[in-house]
């Protein structure tokens, strides 16, 4: 991995001279993550791929002022669960008649096993707040405190939306699994 944060230091330094083979290099080392950590909060294909891509074009465009000693990928994490959660608010408040709710098109999404597909509801029906961190710590692996630099929030509301989505999750899925 060191090899890793020494080429992407690289990418960082050559694309904030202009090249656009290293702003590839950079898009497509980090592309994955970025696209599974917005689907994970929206559950929605195509909205997390547009908001994947927003997201690297935002970082793009404020990347002289990124500090290269620091990790790109939580920077660009910030910034997609960021838009993630913007668009999910956005998405409850615009709600058109007949659209599928989003605990039904998570399932509908999910593999053909019983369980993920009730772990899937049971994650799409937290709020975007709670999803988000439990995203970022279970399925993405970061650290409270990495959370909460990423999100800029306290610490403790970290913890606190860590602990109330899991506790949520739990009585959701022991009474579906009742």
């Amino acid at each position: 991995m060191a090899g890793s944060a020494r080429d992407e230091r690289a990418w960082i330094r050559r694309a904030q001279d202009g090249s656009v083979a290293d702003l590839e290099a950079l898009f497509r080392h980090h592309w994955p993550r970025a696209y599974r950590a917005a689907y994970l909060v929206v559950h929605d294909a195509a909205a997390a791929e547009d908001i994947a891509q927003e997201s690297f074009l935002a970082a793009v465009r404020s990347l002289e002022r990124f500090d290269r000693r620091r990790p790109f990928g939580p920077w660009l994490h910030r910034i997609v669960v960021n838009r993630a959660i913007d668009w999910t608010r956005a998405r409850a408040l615009r709600r058109e008649v007949g659209e599928a709710p989003l605990a039904s098109v998570a399932a509908a999404d999910a593999p053909d096993n019983p369980h993920a597909r009730s772990l899937a509801g049971a994650l799409a029906s937290l709020s975007p707040e709670h999803r988000a961190v439990i995203v970022l710590r279970h399925l993405l692996e970061y650290t409270p405190s990495e959370i909460a630099e990423l999100l800029g929030l306290p610490r403790g509301t970290v913890n606190s939306r860590l602990r109330r989505g899991l506790d949520t999750l739990e009585r959701m899925l022991g009474e579906e699994l009742e």
